[in-house]
């Protein structure tokens, strides 16, 4: 395993030989379940655990190939974990209760902070990928977590084009939209005292919905016990609806896009949740095909207010 640097979108990738041989699991046995080889018996409701088939390590070995001035590679220095988010097999994220749910925050908290530490991480990105359709192939419910040792382009992009509000008018970029927003109404989901959900007016996909603090905080650990309670009630919220939609298990995936972790200041990044669900209607995918994908133009093939509207009415419970 390594980085390596592509020269012409000024990116680090990350290259792991092993990975893609990771063996295929007995039928039936799950990993995660309590008293499986990694997990104990006994009273816990979240955990955290080591991914045993990493992208990045905190020992790295070093690069397969010899570095030069072009085709730069780099050790891929950094940390993958698994959060299990409950003991039980047969859950999701969206069954769980708000208290269980806001363990789960707890945890993330806890990890963002301790990995964030660590000098050579600089940036802690926590997601979850959901259903078999996004590849996923164990069922029982959890997340993941890379700390990696450089911050991600996305998030790069996202801090760019804050960076450049924030100085050219003093405000969070991420402010306005939540206000302009939540002004219009039209493309907002739920909310709640401290955590608003819509599907924004640039929405990139049709259910995409994010999820926002209403009070400007840059990540996890800022948030105050009763905003972390509202942020567990919002997202199984907003999970519920997904669920109900089309009357399935949604699939998705959930990225939690933070401040980075190398020591600088962000005051103009705004923590938000960001959904990327494949389906663009019932049994219809949403393909992100050669215009996304080899021109990076996004193509919305409804408007974002006719999805909002269909998440707004579909049940909560």
């Amino acid at each position: 395993m390594e980085l390596r640097w592509d020269p012409i979108m000024s990116q680090w990738i990350i290259v792991s030989g092993k990975r893609g041989k990771r063996p295929l699991l007995p039928e039936g046995y799950c990993p995660f379940c309590p008293g499986s080889e990694e997990i104990p018996e006994g009273d816990w409701t979240v955990l955290s655990l080591p991914n045993k088939f990493p992208a990045l390590q905190p020992e790295p070995p070093p690069p397969s190939v010899k570095s030069d001035r072009l085709y730069r590679s780099r050790p891929a220095k950094g940390v993958c974990e698994i959060i299990i988010y409950t003991p039980k097999h047969d859950a999701t994220l969206a069954d769980l209760s708000v208290k269980n749910i806001k363990a789960v925050i707890d945890l993330w908290t806890e990890r963002f902070i301790e990995l964030g530490s660590r000098d050579y991480i600089k940036y802690v990105f926590i997601f979850e990928n959901k259903g078999r359709i996004i590849g996923v192939t164990l069922d029982h419910p959890h997340g993941q977590l890379y700390a990696f040792p450089f911050i991600p382009p996305i998030i790069q992009r996202e801090l760019t084009s804050s960076r450049r509000y924030w100085r050219r008018t003093g405000n969070c970029l991420f402010c306005r939209v939540i206000e302009k927003e939540r002004r219009d109404m039209t493309r907002i989901v739920c909310e709640n005292e401290d955590f608003v959900c819509f599907l924004p007016f640039f929405a990139h996909w049709p259910y995409g919905v994010q999820i926002y603090p209403k009070r400007h905080v840059g990540a996890l650990p800022e948030l105050s016990e009763k905003e972390k309670t509202m942020f567990a009630s919002i997202l199984k919220k907003v999970l519920r609806k997904f669920d109900n939609l089309f009357e399935m298990s949604f699939p998705y995936m959930m990225v939690l896009h933070q401040r980075p972790t190398d020591g600088k200041g962000y005051p103009y990044y705004h923590f938000h949740v960001e959904f990327y669900p494949p389906y663009r209607e019932k049994n219809k995918i949403k393909y992100f095909a050669s215009v996304e994908t080899g021109a990076g133009t996004v193509t919305f093939d409804y408007t974002p207010e006719m999805k909002a509207k269909e998440l707004r009415e579909s049940p909560e419970t």
